[in-house]
């Protein structure tokens, strides 16, 4: 148990209300501000993306004891559907009882902020933090920027505040403060599958859907109460985008033309559209993470990505597992827990960065070409052969903790691989044969 100290956290969303849960374990005082108001007693809807929790994020609910309240409200998904035009296929996404879990954003923060109080954390809502002096951990508080705030000393702030962190706006500054933000040319917005009258589900639900068509696509999430939560990516502007679909009629059409299945399970298709909003993806990347042993970023404060990997939050939540172990091998020589837990995570953000911002053209083109699928199901043939030689990436990512930057390596080393094997004359009727096999073999050595 390291020595009790005041600690602010600021933020309220996942990773924030995590990380109280295990300061509060260490004996800790936590107070956690958030300038929203309480998320319980709020509607949480229209700016969302269903979150997808794998190993790397239960291994961090689990290590405090709180995995099992969340496994209540999540629903495993062991494969992709992927919606053609004209056809309907799966692809499973590791071993045999393997899943991904869907679960709802605003259920789950719920549920995080329910278990940090019960643990014993405080939490301040509608508190507005405009700035923190870095040297002494005090953070100032007030209704308006230019307004009368308030000082609130703390022994030591962390920045759980997300890609705009109030925190990290003042740690950058500093000199010597790196610091980049790039948005995708491409939005998202929010669309919703209803349940059918007896509360099941209109899709198979332990599948992530996907309809891939090149420079957008849509998605859909299975919820508990049998709805799915769309996800529309599409560029802003152009000739297939947000900008070019500006009434009903408009819409109604595109869909029809290009996600056709979709129609009679999108009833409020049209309403969904122009009501909510259409919200913006940016990879957020800086350096360092933490001053002296006062203040530290976590989460999307330090490392935000865009979300087509589903490891925004894992990787966040992963954030407080190496700094919890940073925590019990340092104990109270917190200079050293922070400056090892950034040297251990700032390679590994970089690399889940760099993986996301690769997945979207995975899953919005090449899930929907035939040389794909075909490397799939080579990789996944050869690997429930020789487990020990060839781990394929997304398993690397998604069914192990192993280091985002190890996971990135090896992946590129396999891909060359392929790209020989699936040069091979005739591949698409011997892929399944000891040639292929045994080359795969020889380019491993």
């Amino acid at each position: 148990m390291q020595t009790p100290l005041k600690i602010a956290v600021v933020g309220s969303g996942l990773v924030g209300s995590l990380l109280a849960i295990y300061l509060k374990k260490e004996g800790h005082e936590v107070h956690v501000y958030d300038r929203s108001p309480d998320i319980r007693k709020i509607n949480f809807s229209g700016r969302s993306i269903n979150l997808a929790m794998s190993n790397r994020g239960w291994k961090a609910l689990d290590g405090v004891g709180v995995g099992d309240a969340v496994r209540e409200i999540a629903i495993p998904m062991d494969k992709r559907a992927i919606h053609l035009v004209d056809k309907l296929n799966f692809q499973n996404y590791g071993q045999e009882g393997e899943s991904i879990y869907s679960i709802s954003r605003g259920m789950l923060n719920r549920k995080m902020i329910d278990l940090a109080e019960n643990a014993g954390a405080e939490f301040f809502f509608e508190q507005k933090i405009w700035d923190v002096t870095l040297s002494e951990a005090t953070l100032h508080i007030g209704e308006t920027e230019r307004g009368e705030w308030e000082e609130k000393k703390y022994d030591m702030v962390f920045g759980a505040d997300g890609a705009f962190s109030r925190i990290r706006h003042r740690m950058q500054r500093q000199s010597m403060f790196n610091y980049s933000q790039e948005f995708l040319n491409i939005g998202y917005k929010e669309l919703n599958i209803p349940a059918n009258p007896d509360a099941t589900h209109k899709l198979d639900k332990n599948s992530f859907h996907i309809w891939p068509r090149g420079e957008y696509m849509l998605i859909a999430l299975p919820n508990l109460d049998g709805s799915f939560t769309c996800t529309l990516f599409m560029p802003f502007e152009g000739v297939n985008s947000f900008a070019s679909l500006t009434d009903r009629k408009q819409v109604e059409g595109f869909f029809e033309e290009n996600f056709p299945d979709s129609i009679e399970v999108i009833p409020k298709l049209a309403e969904d559209f122009f009501n909510n909003p259409t919200s913006t993806l940016v990879t957020m990347k800086c350096f360092p993470w933490t001053y002296s042993d006062k203040i530290a970023l976590i989460g999307d404060a330090c490392h935000a990505i865009v979300p087509f990997y589903g490891q925004g939050m894992n990787a966040g939540f992963e954030d407080i597992t190496v700094l919890y172990e940073m925590m019990l091998k340092y104990g109270d020589d917190w200079k050293t827990v922070f400056s090892e837990y950034e040297i251990s995570r700032k390679p590994n953000a970089d690399a889940i960065a760099e993986l996301s911002y690769r997945n979207f053209m995975e899953m919005s083109t090449k899930t929907a070409d035939e040389k794909f699928l075909l490397q799939k199901k080579i990789e996944k043939a050869f690997s429930d052969k020789y487990p020990d030689k060839w781990i394929p990436l997304y398993s690397r990512v998604t069914f192990s903790d192993r280091p985002y930057a190890e996971a990135l390596a090896i992946g590129d080393f396999q891909n060359t691989i392929m790209e020989e094997i699936l040069r091979i004359e005739n591949i698409e009727a011997i892929w399944d044969s000891p040639v292929v096999e045994n080359k795969i073999l020889e380019l491993l050595k």
